[in-house]
């Protein structure tokens, strides 16, 4: 009901009773601001063409509904084209779960324990692509196994000739599976043992196709909500592989880098332009670099907030971000799933629905429009703790201990706003300089 009392969304996402120390939630649903199901299922005309325009609007305003959140979300990650029919996306669904299928089962003729319900925690190959067979070894790989040795041997074991694709992906599965072991596990949602192995199947099939980046630490963190979001596995790979599309570069290792170190130095450039005294603070403390921020951009703040508010975070950001051409960009040229849907390539973007912050950078010509919010938002964190970081902060441990305290303490709303205006006060100033 419309002014009706707020209802906390604690209640979708349990945290187990014995997890007490969790940061508290402070989002909450809202009549008449949530986009709640009743409006999302009006935004759509009988055909199922949506009022993207209506919906940004309405996230900006009160975030998602968890009841909708996945689906939602799809359109936030241009998984579909706001204008494209329910048969259009129907098409487009059933050939994306055929080609997760096809990647799973790639995967799963390599290494039987993909798809199996099971994960591993424990190498399984050298380096130089030899099968690790020490029974102990096997045995620790996961303690809920039955079976002899001899049969766990078998299964565990890579199936060869492996070349140095192959080699290279089962490297990084135990990794994958130690990092799933730790995302999220104050959640009842994953006390489950099927939970956890679709965690690690989608990362695993991930690391599979994209060669380039494959797995990194913290990945797990981004896909998690996918999983708890969207029933279907192949559903919530598809999200993930859109985020990621977006995110893969700040995981891309080149030498003694990281991808994310680019979106630092932006950051270095954003506070040097807004708050010089505090830029010149982290400078003198050896801090400009801004390493310390490291986290925040690369899981998008996962471990600031509450499960529940770093949900309404993202949201809030991909609204805010929202851009029309991405469907069509990230779709392959030339595929049949394309051409069935119509993309919007070559129209021109003025005048069609997008994010308040899109719409702030198609009005600038420079390399300042491809920053993402993620940058503007640390930003405005910082700039809030300028004064308790100018005072308090003798030494980086001082910087991070300042921000660590944060966690809990933040609103999602009002951090997106002032991003916002951080990023208008930004180009003003680096416009003059």
């Amino acid at each position: 009901m419309w002014g009706g009392p707020a209802e906390p969304a604690d209640s979708y996402y349990a945290v187990r009773p014995e997890c007490t120390d969790v940061p508290r939630t402070r989002f909450k649903i809202k009549p008449g601001k949530t986009l709640s199901a009743r409006k999302w299922q009006a935004a759509f005309s009988l055909d199922g063409h949506l009022d993207i325009g209506k919906t940004l609007h309405r996230i900006q305003r009160g975030g998602i509904h968890p009841s909708i959140r996945g689906e939602v979300w799809e359109f936030l990650l241009a998984c579909y084209d706001p204008e494209s029919t329910f048969d259009e996306r129907d098409q487009i669904r059933q050939h994306r779960r055929v080609q997760y299928a096809r990647w799973k089962n790639e995967c799963r003729e390599i290494f039987p324990v993909i798809g199996s319900g099971r994960y591993i925690t424990a190498p399984v190959i050298t380096e130089d692509g030899q099968p690790i067979q020490d029974p102990f070894v096997l045995s620790e790989i996961n303690p809920g196994m039955n079976g002899n040795n001899t049969e766990m041997m078998k299964e565990l074991t890579p199936r060869g000739p492996l070349d140095k694709k192959a080699i290279q992906w089962l490297l990084t599965l135990h990794q994958i599976g130690l990092d799933v072991m730790r995302t999220d596990r104050t959640l009842v949602f994953y006390e489950k043992q099927d939970n956890l192995s679709k965690l690690w199947d989608i990362l695993s099939v991930y690391a599979w196709i994209d060669t380039d980046v494959g797995y990194g630490q913290g990945m797990s963190d981004l896909c998690s909500p996918m999983i708890i979001l969207l029933e279907d596995e192949a559903d919530a790979f598809w999200c993930f592989e859109r985020l990621m599309r977006r995110l893969r570069g700040n995981f891309r290792c080149t030498g003694n880098s990281v991808g994310v170190e680019k979106q630092l130095s932006y950051l270095a450039a954003v506070t040097q332009v807004i708050d010089p005294k505090l830029h010149h603070h982290f400078e003198t403390l050896g801090g400009g670099d801004y390493l310390f921020a490291f986290r925040m951009l690369m899981v998008l703040f996962r471990r600031e907030f509450s499960f529940c508010d770093s949900l309404y975070l993202w949201e809030m950001m991909w609204a805010l971000e929202y851009d029309p051409d991405l469907f069509s960009l990230y779709e392959e040229p030339g595929s049949n799933i394309t051409k069935a849907v119509g993309s919007n390539k070559g129209k021109p973007k003025l005048g069609r629905p997008c994010g308040k912050y899109e719409r702030e950078n198609m009005k600038i010509k420079s390399s300042d429009a491809s920053l993402p919010i993620s940058v503007f938002l640390v930003a405005s964190v910082l700039k809030d703790k300028s004064s308790k970081l100018l005072h308090e902060a003798r030494g980086l441990d001082d910087v991070v201990k300042i921000l660590n305290d944060m966690t809990g303490n933040l609103d999602a709303k009002k951090a997106c706003i002032g991003a916002m205006k951080l990023h208008k006060k930004y180009l003003k100033k680096a416009k003059k300089t």
